[in-house]
């Protein structure tokens, strides 16, 4: 049974006067917006840590936009430029986010670990590496290391060891080792292994994937469409690739940089030639989404994706898909989601690197300042994909309104 210590008393501690610092000021900079500070306050925006500091009235405290402790009360609230100013106000560093220590960079316990997981993978190849043998290398418990590790890095651990891993086989397999040597070169005990784990991945058979797709069947259509041309590509699996532009032969020449040992059939007959996998469906599906079928939203997200990626780049695409339609989420709150605060670089890479666009809706990722940001179809699409989502849910709302 777990014996409880005496509860230590402590004396109250003197009150300390508030620092003087007239309402809703920023007494640095004219240059700060107040309000998109609040915003990256409530939202405890990451990407905004090192851009300006708040100061809290009531506690004496300033923190940085992105620290954990409860969320203070707007009018109690001022904006500094600097640590300097906030200091000069009468402000004094709060100890949990520690606004004044230098910008955090990987834990030397973290990068010990990685090291420590490579090394193993080489010389053990696929032999169990135990959480608790890690730890004790780096001088951790294993609980914390499991917790920093995951914040820091993005993946845990073994999903760590499972993405290196991954990597040498596309790395053998690229520089033309046959199967069973890079299945070998890159730490899997036995072929199952392999094709169980990484053919998930690869989105194909190693086999496949070392002949750059070469077998793979996919048929594709291109629609016209309010934001351009419409490009739709399907496996057998379903949707691999969607693009948007202007030109019809720009459009398939991406698609043959995507998969450039793929056998390509373009759709343009219903039902599609014989033994080409099924597009038209998910061409209409998509295309009756991009003309304003708000309703169609449920439909789209239904559709089944066929689009590798690693563990990490996985998760993102995931809580891509789950971003309502007409909501936004800046690349920290989506590094938040998946439980990975400290990726948002990575998290903008998975971003990118997804090339199943509006059925995975990368354009409702924005900058953390609320700008639109970059798209890889067009900013200038982007935009209007997200004002025409903002107005679809305006007309539903009204409708709802008149029906109740």
């Amino acid at each position: 049974m777990l014996a409880l210590a005496r509860p230590t008393v402590f004396a109250p501690r003197a009150t300390r006067p508030a620092p003087h610092v007239a309402p809703h000021t920023t007494p640095t900079s004219a240059a700060l917006d107040d309000e998109r500070a609040w915003a990256a306050l409530v939202a405890r925006d990451r990407a905004a840590d090192g851009r300006f500091v708040y100061g809290v009235r009531t506690t004496g405290v300033y923190c940085r936009p992105s620290c954990a402790s409860r969320r203070p009360r707007r009018e109690n609230v001022a904006f500094f430029a600097d640590t300097a100013s906030a200091v000069a106000a009468g402000f004094r560093a709060c100890k949990r986010c520690r606004p004044d220590a230098p910008p955090e960079t990987e834990p030397a316990a973290i990068t010990r670990a990685r090291a420590h997981i490579d090394a193993h993978l080489a010389t053990h190849g696929d032999a169990p590496l135990p959480l608790a043998e890690l730890a004790a290398a780096v001088g951790m418990s294993a609980a914390h290391l499991q917790r920093t590790f995951t914040r820091v890095v993005g993946l845990s651990p073994r999903a760590y060891r499972d993405a290196q891993r991954l990597a040498r086989l596309k790395e053998r397999l690229r520089a033309g080792d046959t199967v069973s040597r890079a299945t070998f070169e890159a730490g899997f005990a036995a072929s199952s292994g392999v094709y169980a784990h990484a053919g998930r991945a690869l989105g194909m058979s190693p086999s496949a994937w070392r002949r750059g797709g070469r077998g793979e069947r996919v048929a594709y259509a291109i629609e016209p469409t309010r934001l351009g041309l419409l490009l739709v590509a399907a496996t057998s699996r379903g949707v691999c690739a969607v693009a948007l532009g202007d030109d019809d032969a720009a459009l398939t020449e991406w698609l043959r940089d995507e998969l450039p040992a793929a056998t390509l059939t373009r759709d343009t007959d219903d039902p599609p030639a014989e033994g080409a996998p099924e597009v038209a469906p998910y061409a209409r599906a998509i295309a009756w989404w991009v003309e304003g079928d708000a309703a169609g939203d449920a439909a789209l997200q239904a559709l089944p994706v066929d689009l590798s990626g690693t563990e990490f780049q996985q998760r993102v695409w995931r809580a891509l898909r789950a971003i309502p339609y007409g909501a936004t989420r800046t690349y920290a709150a989506l590094a938040q989601e998946i439980g990975a605060p400290n990726a948002v670089r990575a998290v903008a890479s998975a971003c990118a690197a997804n090339r199943v666009a509006l059925v995975l809706p990368c354009h409702r990722v924005v900058r953390g300042d609320g700008a639109t940001g970059g798209y890889r179809w067009g900013a200038e699409r982007k935009a209007r994909l997200l004002a025409q989502e903002r107005m679809q849910e305006r007309m539903q709302e009204r409708m709802q309104e008149r029906g109740g």
